[in-house]
């Protein structure tokens, strides 16, 4: 699966400013195949600027056109591009440890109470404000520029989006989401592997994705689940996917896609030896429930 975040950092062809672990990045894209998978390990914000496109996450469906905003988490979606022509979008990409220091220095400065931990949807859509606006154009201009700006002024640019998230009361789930990044140092393993188990990720990937060394992700995640991740997730696959069979109309190919499973002979295999029948005959079979 494409890690989006290394992907937009390394291709020469992608108007980018790189600035440590900050990317920012303007760049049209055609339509290459109908539904893409991408992952990366690093909160992003997209800006619509021409055409649409739709986002698939494991809280529901995203479609955004121009003008549109929208934020994600660390993790991985299903991407879906439309026929109507080329996409030209503003990706900001907001590495965790840059995040969290303007989210402490802003809570600090203006004694916002502790934020506990609490869910916070895969994907959000951003209502657009002065602060956002005067980002997104800085950002553009710094882009056209021949000189990449000091990092002290791109920390303040972010800094001035914190202040505003925090305050405005315009996208509170963005801001108690920004309070959870300045209350904690390091993503939680359990949020991240119940949002992304259906996405086809290594080990590997997973512990990069949960911000820690594979052998810290293991260890990690045996405390939390009482069980290793490779059980973990045939386990919870085969239930999603089992899930659909009973209630979705999607045929096994699609079904295989969307569970996490690499093809179609490896996961008949094991759905067999779990339920005792071939995912059709337990189609036919199973009784339709939630």
């Amino acid at each position: 699966m494409l890690n989006l975040y290394e992907a937009v950092r390394t291709n020469p062809s992608y108007s980018k400013l790189v600035i440590g672990d900050f990317l920012f990045a303007e760049y049209t894209c055609g339509v290459t195949a109908p539904k893409l998978q991408n992952w990366t390990e690093t909160d992003y914000l997209v800006h619509i600027v021409t055409g649409k496109k739709t986002w698939h996450t494991v809280d529901g469906v995203w479609l955004a056109n121009p003008g549109d905003t929208l934020f994600f988490k660390k993790g991985a979606t299903i991407v879906e591009q439309h026929l109507e022509g080329d996409v030209c979008l503003l990706m900001l990409f907001v590495p965790d440890a840059l995040l969290r220091h303007a989210v402490r220095e802003v809570i600090s400065a203006i004694k916002l109470p502790a934020n506990d931990r609490a869910p916070i949807k895969t994907a959000l859509r951003v209502e657009n404000d002065l602060a956002l606006a005067a980002l997104f154009q800085s950002m553009r201009t710094y882009l056209s520029g021949k000189q990449k700006p000091p990092e002290p002024l791109v920390r303040l640019k972010l800094k001035e989006l914190v202040i505003s998230v925090l305050t405005s009361g315009t996208n509170a789930e963005l801001a108690a989401y920004f309070r959870d990044i300045g209350a904690h140092d390091s993503p939680s393993v359990a949020e991240i592997m119940e949002a992304n188990f259906r996405f086809n990720l290594s080990l590997e990937e997973y512990a990069k994705l949960c911000h820690r060394s594979l052998s810290s992700f293991k260890r990690v995640f045996q405390e939390h689940f009482q069980e290793s991740p490779g059980k973990w997730l045939l386990r919870r696959r085969l239930d999603y996917a089992a899930t659909l069979l009973r209630n979705s109309p999607a045929n096994v190919t699609e079904i295989v896609f969307e569970s996490g499973f690499e093809d179609v002979s490896h996961f008949s295999r094991v759905f067999k030896r779990r339920f005792g029948a071939s995912p059709m005959a337990y189609r036919q079979e199973a009784p339709r429930s939630a």
